[in-house]
């Protein structure tokens, strides 16, 4: 019989706890928007029936320009699904790299690049400083085949699936040799797996998340459409070995008698916060309207489909970048560039309003002389 447990086995270790009133939530509203939207409604009643009419034809053909536009996402569906394939042998010759199967010649080695130079330009004005802080590098063995924890390295580099990893995480994602992306064309949709090297912590050589995709007008809100959009994901069983599932915790709490005031002690398992929660996601029922749906899961759900959109177009594609800290650097570039948009666009409107009120100040004191 294998040693195998199911869903609901963890270690022995137990957590003292205590429980916690929950506070209570204070809605937010927002008079403003809402003047403005209830000010927008009203200028729309208030139009002129032939006017109203020629509103509505143009609402037709934003109409169609919208459909025409879902089409348009379908066939860049089938090219990226086409491209995938001619990107198949490089993805496998990646991975042989870094697990140490395969040793690239010295024609394969031959690339620079002026940012490695730069880099190491900084990096050696930095250790030149006498009062530098100490920086802790983790010393790799020179004899060490392929490139170890090459994706925990991508993990932890990048905030969004840092927040995800935790410590006990970390010995378990050293066995992680590969993600992969399997595009499907029809019905729209993708699957990342990835797959670990034996270990002691579960049988599954590969694990799953696959994720459904939509590309198709919501009839109740048509102008809404963005483009293809995920509205479903499924994980996978981890079979975790006797003692080792990290998504389980024991936990201690004393409970006390209301009217005879006893205590007693009692331990129950609940859920721990793990990277390995990613392939047991949330599920909405397909009978029940997404309006419906509690507002805490959607925004788990939401936060579950951006990661799995990230890895697809960024992280599996860009493995390398995100391992040399590149391709996060050129994201917070795009970010500190929006963020300078803002302030532009903040400062413009300060001077448009001191332009205005400047104008107004002259106005009156010319009416004031006449």
């Amino acid at each position: 019989m294998p040693e195998n447990e199911h869903v609901g086995d963890c270690g022995e270790d137990v957590e003292e706890v205590e429980e916690e009133e929950a506070g209570e939530d204070r809605a937010l509203t927002f008079p403003d928007v809402l003047a403005a939207l209830q000010q927008q409604r009203l200028m729309m009643l208030s139009l002129p029936p032939k006017v109203k009419r020629r509103v509505r034809a143009l609402k037709k053909l934003q109409l169609e320009q919208t459909n025409i536009e879902a089409k348009f996402f379908d066939a860049v569906h089938e090219l990226e699904c086409k491209y995938h394939q001619l990107y198949l042998p490089l993805y496998e010759k990646r991975q042989t790299i870094i697990s140490g199967a395969y040793e690239p010649n010295e024609d394969e080695c031959d690339y620079h690049s002026d940012e490695d130079e730069e880099l190491a330009k900084e990096t050696e004005e930095k250790v030149k400083i006498e009062d530098a802080p100490a920086i802790d590098v983790p010393k790799m063995d020179e004899n060490a085949a392929g490139i170890p924890d090459f994706w925990l390295t991508i993990f932890k580099n990048i905030a969004l699936l840092a927040e995800m990893v935790q410590t006990y995480d970390e010995p378990i994602l050293k066995h992680l040799k590969d993600i992969k992306t399997k595009f499907i064309e029809k019905p729209m949709g993708f699957t990342l797996e990835f797959h670990f090297e034996p270990n002691e912590f579960f049988t599954n050589t590969v694990l799953t998340k696959e994720y459904d995709m939509k590309c198709v007008p919501d009839p109740e809100d048509p102008f809404g459409f963005e483009g293809p959009e995920i509205y479903k994901c499924r994980g996978c069983q981890i079979n975790w070995n006797k003692g080792k599932n990290v998504t389980l915790k024991l936990v201690r709490k004393k409970q006390k008698h209301k009217s005879r005031g006893l205590v007693r002690t009692i331990t129950k398992t609940i859920q721990n916060d793990s990277f390995f929660n990613f392939f047991s996601p949330p599920t909405i029922p397909d009978d029940i309207n997404a309006d419906d749906v509690d507002e805490e899961l959607r925004e788990l759900l939401t936060t579950d489909f951006e990661i799995g959109h990230y890895m697809r177009e960024r992280v599996v594609p860009k493995a390398v970048l995100y391992y040399t800290g590149e391709a996060i650097d050129d994201e917070e570039y795009d970010d500190e560039e929006d963020d300078d948009e803002d302030e532009e666009d903040s400062e413009e409107e300060e001077d448009d309003s001191d332009a205005k009120e400047n104008a107004k100040n002259v106005k009156d004191q010319n009416c004031k002389q006449q």
